[in-house]
């Protein structure tokens, strides 16, 4: 982004205000990326407040992924590059390349002796190691282009069921790609997989595909603030399923109980407890209906995943103690996914910094980072963690936090 792409008038609050809609983040992610609060920025923006740190300013560029400090400044700034490697990964270019060759290029074929059932089974494959693999987005972005293109081949050349098979395997590997570059790709390519995924989905007539599309969608919209529209997505989903609830395979059981656990976040992001933890006990209920030890494939919902879920709302909530009391009834080997495990002990530091406990944060982080680097590199709530303890830490922890933004890619030398 260059300076000449904005007015000149523009206060460099309002351009911070641009460029962070712009990249589909919300003012907590950002507030959190600088190790500032969320009023903070609010008065930056809004022009209440004034940024006298040279160095708050290049952390605000670094996390805007702006290449030149004077797009942040205006023309009476000087031009100063910055480096924008945060959170650069290269799965994020290979899927975005991928999604812009339909109408450019010539299509794909089938590779040879692949089938609608072949092909779903890969794309199965592909969601196990997204939840096995300790550098998930690494294992997976290795894949999810060529699933990409072998589905849209599929889809334009299979018939009858195999079709549909090719489109649900399709939507799945569309959400599969959407969670590798999550936080991370260009906004126009999440929304653009969350969409396409739909559609495939809708095209397909499977309620169940529907609504994981609609969980993924939905995840995208809240990313970005969107807590109203997301709501909307995964209540209108779970309607969707309610019919076919009796009759229907388990895993329609299981994406019904995901889209109710997805809303209780949404409701305790905003603040509301009682709502949130009547869509937690829906999702209670469904996971108490279900065989033991049963996980659905992309949400991985199973009582495992309730668990950590109640976690999460009373971290959202800022019911710190009832978070932590909560994880320390969790055996973190019974949760069936590297990267769900790793968000648990995110949201224990999360609650632990809640509380004030620095200490205790910093060594739940280090646990999170060693089971999964990149969930913690590229997970907006864990950097904002990393960055918190780096801020705030007393001497006696520096080097320890020091240690811990450099492993996460935070901005510590300026």
């Amino acid at each position: 982004m260059h300076m000449s792409d904005l007015p000149e008038e523009l206060t460099p609050g309002e351009r911070i205000r641009i460029m962070r809609e712009r990249r589909g983040m919300t003012r907590p992610v950002l507030a959190g990326l600088v190790g500032r609060s969320t009023d903070w920025l609010k008065k930056i923006e809004n022009g209440e407040r004034a940024i006298s740190s040279h160095a708050i300013l290049l952390k605000l560029a670094f996390a805007l992924d702006v290449t030149d400090l004077s797009v942040l400044t205006g023309p009476a700034g000087a031009a100063q590059p910055v480096s924008t490697g945060r959170l650069f990964h290269p799965a994020s270019t290979a899927i975005w390349s991928t999604l812009l060759e339909r109408g450019t290029r010539p299509p794909a074929p089938v590779p040879a002796g692949m089938t609608a059932a072949t092909y779903a089974a890969d794309v199965d494959a592909g969601w196990r190691l997204w939840h096995q693999a300790a550098n998930n987005r690494t294992a997976v972005g290795n894949i999810a282009p060529d699933l990409i293109r072998h589905g849209e081949a599929l889809a334009r050349s299979a018939g009858g069921d195999d079709r549909r098979t090719a489109l649900v395997g399709l939507a799945s590997a569309y959400r599969l790609a959407q969670q590798v570059i999550a936080y991370i790709g260009p906004a126009e390519a999440v929304w653009m997989l969350g969409d396409r995924a739909m559609a495939a989905a809708a095209d397909a007539d499977d309620p169940a595909a529907m609504g994981a599309a609609a969980w993924n969608l939905a995840n995208t919209m809240r990313a970005v603030g969107e807590h109203e529209g997301a709501m909307l997505m995964v209540t209108t989903a779970a309607d969707r399923l309610r019919p076919h609830l009796a009759d229907g395979p388990q895993h329609w059981r299981g994406l019904y109980g995901a889209l109710h656990l997805h809303a209780a976040i949404t409701e305790a992001r905003d603040g509301r407890d009682g709502m949130a933890w009547n869509h937690w006990d829906t999702a209670d209920k469904v996971a108490k209906s279900l065989p033991a030890g049963y996980t659905e494939l992309s949400t991985v919902f199973g009582r495992a995943n309730v668990d950590l879920h109640a976690v999460s709302v009373s971290t959202e909530l800022r019911s710190s103690g009832k978070a932590l009391s909560l994880a320390d009834e969790i055996d973190p080997d019974s949760i069936p996914s590297t990267e769900r495990r790793t968000r648990l002990w995110v949201d224990a530091a999360r609650s632990h910094m809640h509380r004030g406990d620095r200490t205790a944060a910093l060594h739940v982080m280090g646990i999170a980072l060693r089971i999964s680097p990149e969930t913690v590199r590229f997970t907006p709530q864990a950097r904002s963690v990393a960055a918190e303890l780096w801020r705030k830490s007393p001497r006696a922890m520096r080097a320890e936090t020091l240690e811990l933004a450099e492993a996460v890619g935070i901005t510590t030398g300026v």
